[in-house]
């Protein structure tokens, strides 16, 4: 992936994006916390779809963004469709771009008519911008080729330090949907429950076949760690976090700020 260096004349969603690069990809550390959950984030992502799909399966990364998830994949060697409702974020991927082949395909995913296209679908931070995440998924789901996987990452409802609302607790989400599609943690309607998604997939047909409760709170930045964090060495850091995604199921889903899903559209042959 390219490094590129930003110009005053750059249009203001990419100059919005050029930061989380710096975090994301470019090894800045001016927000420890970030910084190493989206390096956990971006390591359980790859690892799940590197376990599922084969270099030249069909990818469709939803609500890209900045596009480095898409970029990834592609010099992976996968065959990779961007999307995002920011149609002029595609040059900014582009510039970006090293190796690897990109389609791209702009628009609002309940509009986009793709039909058991693709191998697997990721989506990575956004179903907690959405005002209806069942029929989000729902909609996802037949995207997917049969036997297809989507793989999700989201914030943990469940995290002790949520106070956000859980969905099914919702009588009436459609009072939601003005707000919806919002980027960043501001955008945020719902953090989700394990046990929602499993409802979810259950409802439409769909088989959960890993959950990893990812990022515990010093890894993340929280209960003030992001002081510490500037001192620890990564590897301390590093191993923290592989001890708490070891610890009992209660207490993961307690300590741990992020989940990501690894999901299967099982169909049965006749």
């Amino acid at each position: 992936m390219k490094k590129i260096v930003p110009q005053s004349n750059w249009h203001d969603s990419w100059k919005f994006s050029y930061p989380f690069d710096l975090l994301e990809i470019y090894g800045s550390l001016n927000n420890h916390g970030y910084a190493y959950a989206y390096a956990n984030r971006r390591r359980h992502t790859l690892e799940l779809i590197q376990k599922i799909a084969q270099p030249g399966a069909k990818i469709l990364d939803l609500a890209a963004a900045q596009g480095n998830f898409s970029l990834i994949l592609a010099e992976l060697g996968y065959e990779v469709t961007w999307n995002d409702l920011r149609e002029e974020l595609i040059d900014y991927v582009e510039l970006k771009r090293e190796s690897g082949n990109i389609h791209y395909a702009p628009g609002n995913v309940f509009d986009l008519g793709f039909a058991s296209e693709f191998d697997v679908v990721l989506i990575a931070e956004v179903i907690e911008h959405v005002a209806h995440p069942d029929e989000f998924l729902k909609k996802i789901a037949e995207m997917i080729k049969p036997n297809g996987y989507i793989v999700m990452t989201t914030p943990n409802g469940e995290y002790f330090l949520n106070r956000l609302p859980k969905f099914s607790d919702c009588p009436d989400p459609s009072q939601f949907e003005s707000i919806q599609f919002q980027p960043n943690a501001d955008g945020h309607i719902f953090l989700l429950y394990l046990d929602e998604i499993e409802d979810f997939a259950k409802q439409i047909g769909l088989s959960i076949l890993d959950a990893r409760l990812i990022t515990n709170s010093i890894t993340n930045g929280h209960i003030k760690s992001r002081y510490l964090l500037k001192f620890l060495p990564r590897q301390w850091v590093e191993s923290l976090e592989s001890f708490t995604e070891k610890l009992p199921l209660p207490l993961r889903k307690k300590i741990h700020t992020a989940f990501v899903v690894l999901i299967q559209r099982r169909v049965e042959s006749v």
